[in-house]
């Protein structure tokens, strides 16, 4: 029965196929919940409150998302504001003045609470150098064997991985902590774009090339130096990936991953556990995925919109992608709406400010100027069809993709280029729960099944 894999394929199962699909009308038969359960005991399902806000589940100082303000004691709607240890992300990303590490400005501000001088900043950069370096063993032994089609996957197992090569990867004290986070700050993006490379040269039969990273580099540019084969990029082009990373480094300890990493951090377990947990959680698609489906949805948008200059053709098929009449019917405009922001999500306002200046230097500004049509569009149908006041606006996913494809970025990479923006933020908030916490997160869980007598095997 085994075609050479360790594991069987729902189509490989030959003879148990039967007794396979039984299982599997006995799970289902047996795990369904009454949904007039959930309004019966008030539960916060996905821990939301019947408004949609969050259920609040802990204190943070690193990071504040606002979406609102009260005015005469009224929550009104407001232009997003991201503040990342006080500081507005919009006065950080124009206070660069064209520095070019300023992701690595941003991973000091979220780890140790300011910015850096000019002496600080060099002594980070420094001991991140150094950590850089993925020994030759690691990258044969684990990155180059078993390649993943899913490079999220990868990660984690390369993070787990890295578990066996410290020499204390028990401990949680604050300073190991800290050295264990830099570590994989520092390495994430290596193991990153060998892991893609492994995966294009086994899994697709081309060229393998590995290069490693330059000393003195911002991590912007020496991760697309180390993906593309000439290994040249403009000096825009790294500014931009740098700001994106920028965007993408912390949002509130309320996200799906961030708060995974504060339940499992709670269980006083290690750090390489923990952001592989992240990880997980980050790879499923309501999370991390959600630009990859807006690169999808615009390139079925440019497919049959054939004048993508007239906003009555577009208003007209993004109407069908609303009413489940196209694209993949879900009825969703990927990239529209947020959890939070309201009028304006202060992240994309800033991207799309680089979005176009990477498409001017592309020579992709009818491109641009489509995602400006939908995104004006959008909003106002989607309020439309859902008879809704609150306004609707485009969330940082709705460039993102957008970008990313304009620097060459693979789609396998589009979710780990999250991950490495991600994982400084997911360190600050692992260090502010072992500095603060003292209890195992343990969230409550009603049980609405029936207590039944045992039954002997023989009168089953």
């Amino acid at each position: 029965m085994s075609t050479g894999n360790e594991m069987l394929s729902m189509e490989e199962l030959g003879e148990i196929r039967g007794d396979m699909e039984k299982l599997e009308q006995t799970l289902l038969k047996n795990h369904r919940i009454d949904p007039n359960l959930y309004v019966e005991y008030d539960v916060k399902r996905g821990l939301r409150d019947s408004t949609g806000k969050g259920v609040l589940t802990g204190l943070t100082e690193i990071s504040d998302v606002n979406g609102f303000e009260f005015v005469n004691g009224r929550r009104l709607p407001a232009d997003g504001s991201l503040y990342y240890q006080g500081i507005n992300v919009t006065d950080l990303v124009s206070g660069l003045n064209g520095r070019k590490f300023g992701f690595e400005e941003t991973i000091y501000l979220l780890m140790f609470g300011k910015l850096p001088t000019q002496a600080q900043l060099d002594e980070f950069l420094t001991v991140m150098f150094a950590m850089e370096e993925l020994g030759g063993r690691f990258v044969r032994d684990v990155v180059m064997k078993a390649s993943n089609r899913n490079i999220m996957n990868a990660l984690q197992r390369c993070v787990l991985t890295l578990y066996t090569y410290d020499s204390n990867p028990e401990d949680i004290s604050a300073s190991n902590v800290l050295r264990q986070s830099m570590e994989l700050i520092a390495k994430l993006p290596i193991i990153a774009a060998y892991s893609y490379h492994s995966y294009r040269h086994f899994r697709k039969g081309e060229t393998l090339f590995i290069r490693n990273p330059q000393k003195g580099l911002s991590l912007a540019e020496n991760f697309l130096l180390m993906l593309r084969p000439d290994s040249k990029y403009t000096e825009l082009e790294a500014k931009v990936l740098d700001i994106a990373l920028i965007l993408h480094a912390e949002h509130g300890g309320g996200n799906n991953s961030t708060f995974t990493t504060h339940v499992v951090t709670s269980s006083g377990t290690d750090t390489y556990s923990s952001i592989a947990a992240s990880l997980g959680s980050l790879k499923g698609p309501r999370h991390g995925g959600a630009n990859l489906k807006v690169q999808h949805m615009f390139a079925d948008i440019k497919e049959h919109v054939s004048d993508w200059t007239s906003e009555t053709e577009v208003e007209a098929y993004l109407r069908k992608i609303l009413n489940k009449e196209a694209f993949d019917r879900s009825g969703l405009i990927y990239g529209m709406g947020h959890a939070v922001y309201t009028i304006s999500d202060p992240r994309e306002v800033i991207l799309k400010k680089f979005a176009r200046k990477l498409a001017e230097e592309k020579g992709m500004m009818e491109e641009f100027a489509l995602y400006e049509t939908v995104e004006r569009l959008a909003g106002r149908l989607i309020m439309e069809q859902r008879r809704a006041q609150k306004n609707v606006c485009a969330n940082v996913d709705f460039y993102s993709g957008f970008v990313y494809t304009m620097l060459n970025i693979p789609e396998e990479l589009f979710t780990p280029l999250f991950a490495i923006a991600r994982i400084p933020g997911w360190s600050a908030h692992r260090l502010e729960e072992l500095l603060n916490a003292s209890k195992i997160i343990r969230p409550a869980y009603k049980y609405v099944g029936a207590h039944i007598p045992y039954v002997p095997m023989e009168e089953r």
